[in-house]
């Protein structure tokens, strides 16, 4: 899934993160290998303690998360841009639309339709099992731990990167979305401690994904050419793995990789409507509709639910233990995978505005995910309640479900085989862009569209791959409990940095609004203002701007004689002041300079006035323009937060410094709300920042 851009620049090695992280999963998995009985058994005490000591902080902290991000796509906040106002989408809506689908899909959800609504059925948290109730029961439970609540997360991750990478010129990293709460701080000791914590919590949640697809992959092969079950196929479905990673790594055939995600959106549409229409489909519509008036009317009494009273170590099958096992386990899986999601919805989603941002990741995968899990869910519930042998196999051996389900609709043999290549290209797609993504958060990229470096991404192909194989191995029989419960512990650490990310966000589009309330207060004088004083004939010259669309050579002539004068004049009148102030004349757009003056304010965000052509087709109604056409050039003024709408053509160098003075005292006001609100602690990220490199963020 992840988007590939070979024509970016390679990063280099993050040594601290890089040598911290692999050696602890290094570490772990060598001795998973070496002492897979003693790896299990601390594995399982240590989850004990975390779901006993820290349950209900994963509850708490996915409840939040929803909240948080339905109110800033609600908000005002929504309609900031991820990236400076005048950008656009790279991809259009149908294009990311179809790449959040395919975000949505995974090995993971083949396996759990089933397995989950047929374990739920005959072991219901509460309630008696095998009926009715347990059944209609079993199907919400299971849409609800793959519903909106793990999207939240992803949508704040990949918000909050998005937002600093490309609004405020940070590196698309975890510890960049720190910058409001720890300042520059993250560029050091608790920068690495933060990229680490993501590393590890990243590498379990993948393992555990690989782990199901092997022993999911391993049984079809099993059932469509007699591959024997166990290590050895295991093994080799992880070496499979390894080679894809590598081969995409040298080769560059990431784009090939994404037309193969694409094929497997396809191929899953196509099996979800063959068994719905070959299936009771009157029965199945009926489900969804049930199953979706279930999940919203209960959403509220499931989400913070925590079986408090229903805790009872002396009773079999106790409900708090249903749930440790099962919504705890998924919450502290979406936890996990937030930073490798994050990442790849944020590089698709430039220039979207949060609200359509947030709103997309929470609806369009959802969607599917809810069609899918109401089809095969209930269908396997059908399929349950009369053949006692398929529920009980199932519940016990959860990769046996999907395909013994498959076998009793016809055309068995062209569904398995659909079903085994789909899961194939989602295994080696979710290893190949696992180890791309492990790649970046280990490494220093100079932007936030660059990869990690091929020897990078082969050492951690071949990581996921040792550790996935460790600790499915420390498990009895090759089961995926030892990840499960891995990914519990390791999702922890992440957890309190995802609730940290929240605020930081938050913290930061309020002081958006800061700005935003300054410039419309100051609005009025503004506009009288921004002209400068009047000046013989200035009307005219006015009433020309208005009618000439000027080309480059008039265009760079403008910059160059007016408005750059004007930007040093002021420059040198702060610097008489003691007030730092400097000219950047290194910025170029579509071949012509993009001046920037700017403003140091101690500690607090500095002011940034710019100049950045922009061309656009001449009007028809053009007086002065050769053809109808002509390409034209728009000086716009733009700030820190991007482009502000109007254009400095025909303004005389007075009039261009009347402007800079208005921005400029809408810029202090902006301040002064700031202080008023408290939040001058730590200055707002602006892409002045050096990272540990020395390599400017701008």
């Amino acid at each position: 899934m992840q988007p590939s851009h070979p024509e970016a620049s390679r990063g280099s090695v993050n040594r601290p993160v890089f040598l911290i992280a692999a050696t602890i999963v290094l570490a772990f998995a060598i001795w998973a290998l070496a002492a897979p009985g003693s790896a299990e058994t601390v594995v399982v005490e240590v989850k004990t303690f975390i779901v006993t000591w820290f349950g209900w902080w994963y509850f708490l902290l996915a409840t939040a998360i929803v909240g948080l991000v339905v109110f800033l796509g609600a908000s005002k906040y929504g309609r900031y841009r991820l990236g400076p106002e005048q950008s656009r989408p790279e991809y259009s809506l149908f294009s990311w639309t179809a790449m959040l689908f395919a975000a949505g899909i995974g090995i993971d959800l083949m396996f759990f339709s089933v397995a989950e609504p047929v374990y739920n059925y005959l072991n219901p948290p509460v309630g008696p099992a095998e009926t009715n109730a347990a059944a209609r029961e079993a199907v919400t439970w299971t849409i609800f731990h793959y519903g909106i609540t793990g999207w939240a997360m992803y949508a704040l991750m990949g918000g909050a990167l998005a937002y600093f990478a490309f609004r405020h010129n940070l590196p698309l990293t975890i510890r960049a979305a720190l910058y409001p709460i720890f300042g520059k701080r993250v560029h050091g000791r608790w920068g690495d401690a933060i990229d680490v914590a993501a590393v590890l919590g990243t590498i379990f949640g993948i393992a555990t994904s690989l782990g199901i697809g092997i022993v999911q992959l391993n049984y079809g092969l099993h059932e469509m050419f007699g591959v024997s079950q166990g290590k050895a196929a295991q093994i080799g479905l992880i070496v499979l793995s390894v080679i894809i990673a590598t081969i995409s790594a040298t080769t560059g055939v990431d784009r090939g990789i994404r037309r193969l995600s694409e094929l497997n959106v396809i191929l899953s549409i196509a099996l979800l409507v063959y068994i719905l229409v070959t299936g009771k489909a009157d029965f199945l519509l009926n489900g969804l509709t049930q199953n979706v008036g279930d999940y919203i009317s209960t959403f509220f009494d499931r989400t913070l639910d925590t079986f408090a009273w229903d805790r009872n170590p002396e009773t079999a099958n106790e409900p708090s233990a249903w749930l440790d096992g099962w919504t705890l386990f998924f919450w502290a899986w979406w936890v996990a995978w937030a930073p490798f999601v994050g990442l790849f919805l944020a590089r698709i989603s430039r220039g979207r505005t949060l609200r359509q941002f947030i709103f997309g990741v929470l609806v369009v995968p959802f969607s599917f995910i809810l069609l899918w899990i109401s089809i095969f869910g209930n269908s396997a519930l059908d399929l349950a309640r009369t053949d006692a042998g398929f529920a009980e196999t199932t519940a016990a051996q959860a990769e046996v479900g999907f395909y013994s389900l498959l076998e009793r609709y016809p055309g068995a043999p062209m569904l398995l085989g659909i079903a085994t290549i789909t899961g194939l290209l989602f295994y080696v797609t979710s290893a190949d862009s696992g180890a791309l993504v492990m790649g970046n958060f280990t490494s220093k990229l100079p932007d936030p569209m660059a990869d990690c470096a091929r020897s990078t991404r082969i050492f951690w192909s071949m990581a996921i791959g040792l550790l996935t194989l460790s600790m499915l191995f420390a498990g009895a029989g090759g089961s995926i409990t030892t990840l499960q419960n891995a990914t519990i512990i390791m999702g922890l650490p992440f957890s309190f940095i995802l609730a940290l990310i929240g605020i930081s966000l938050l913290r930061s589009v309020r002081n958006e609004s800061f700005k935003l309330d300054s410039y419309r207060t100051s609005l009025p004088k503004a506009f009288a203002a921004g002209r400068g004083p009047a000046e013989s004939g200035s009307w005219r010259r006015r009433l020309l701007a208005t009618i000439l669309y000027p080309g480059p050579t008039a265009s760079r002539k403008f910059i160059t004689n007016t408005v750059v004068p004007a930007m040093r004049e002021v420059a040198v009148e702060f610097e008489s002041m003691g007030v730092a102030a400097t000219i950047d004349e290194s910025g170029r757009n579509e071949g012509l300079p993009s001046p920037r003056l700017l403003v140091d304010q101690a500690n607090e965000p500095r002011f940034e006035y710019g100049v950045w052509p922009v061309s656009a087709p001449a009007p028809t109604y053009a007086v002065l323009a050769q053809r109808a056409d002509d390409r034209y050039f728009r000086c716009e003024v733009y700030l820190s937060e991007g482009t502000q709408g109007y254009s400095l053509n025909g303004y005389s160098r007075e009039q261009v410094i009347g402007d800079i003075l208005d921005q400029y005292e809408r810029h202090l006001g902006y301040l002064h709300l700031r202080r008023s609100a408290g939040d001058h602690h730590e200055p707002e990220p602006d892409g002045t920042d050096t990272d540990q490199e020395g390599t400017s963020t701008s």
